[in-house]
């Protein structure tokens, strides 16, 4: 007998500053697992109290303060933590675990915060650019000795399909969706033969976004989005993939990330 798990994925832009929707998120679509981004919080400060009274018991945490960090919330059980610094500079933008239930024993969830890059896509004026290929190459590396069940989220901050934004011809140049970034991204995909799973639910031709910038006055009508936030699997999990979502309307809470959650049901 098959168990559904649903796995959502959200970069929240601080966890505390957005502890609200984030409640407000967990009671209505009530996900089996959720893997944040950028949470902002050294992990004793982590609010885990709000979520061990919504159910979800069980945590992996790899915080820091002020920028940056990821956490893994869960109904299920977790084992075997693991953090891994693709950034080689000790910033808290990884962690994994593995799911400990029966019906899908074994299978890891890695969750990622890809650097952004800063604004200049040019690494010799731009060094955080450079930290952003760099962190996608150790990622290719990484990707090339996954060998058990895995699935990767997070905020990769790449968009790398035509569709993936609002204006390939504009974006073209634009930190996110260059060449080169792309590239590399394409690379880590590879590596593992992934499974990008929201290009498998949604034709490649069809717009699809995930981000949409605190800067435009009204973000629902110009729809000027991006698709920087994604959920792969090796092959192996392909067909336990039963459907994959953007939860746009999240987006326009109060006080929101700019980030809407992606959620994929799994039928293990």
């Amino acid at each position: 007998m098959s168990q559904t798990i649903r796995i959502a994925s959200w970069n929240i832009n601080s966890v505390r500053a957005r502890i609200d929707i984030v409640e407000r998120y967990l009671k209505e679509e009530a996900p089996d697992v959720l893997c944040l981004q950028e949470t902002k919080v050294i992990d004793s400060l982590f609010p885990e109290g709000l979520f061990r009274q919504l159910g979800y018991r069980h945590m992996v945490l790899n915080g820091q303060p002020m920028h940056h960090g990821v956490a893994i919330v869960s109904k299920l059980p977790l084992i075997n933590r693991r953090v891994e610094d693709w950034q080689a500079n000790g910033e808290a933008r990884h962690v994994g675990a593995e799911l400990n239930v029966d019906a899908a024993k074994g299978v890891r969830i890695d969750n990622v915060y890809i650097p952004a890059g800063g604004e200049v896509p040019d690494s010799e004026v731009n060094s955080k650019f450079g930290q952003k290929l760099g962190f996608l190459s150790r990622m290719t590396e990484w990707s090339r000795a996954v060998t058990s069940p895995t699935i990767l989220t997070g905020d990769f901050n790449v968009a790398p399909l035509e569709h993936d934004v609002w204006s390939h011809k504009q974006l073209v140049n634009v930190v996110s969706h260059t060449k080169i970034e792309c590239e590399h991204l394409a690379a880590i995909k590879e590596a593992a033969d992934w499974v990008d799973l929201a290009r498998h639910f949604v034709e490649p031709s069809k717009k699809l976004y995930t981000w949409w910038s605190y800067r435009a006055q009204d973000w629902e009508t110009s729809d000027r989005g991006r698709r920087l936030d994604h959920m792969w699997v090796t092959p192996d999990l392909k067909e336990k993939a039963k459907s994959h979502v953007v939860h746009k309307h999240v987006r326009g809470w109060g006080k929101p990330s700019d980030h809407a959650p992606i959620v994929t049901e799994f039928a293990f």
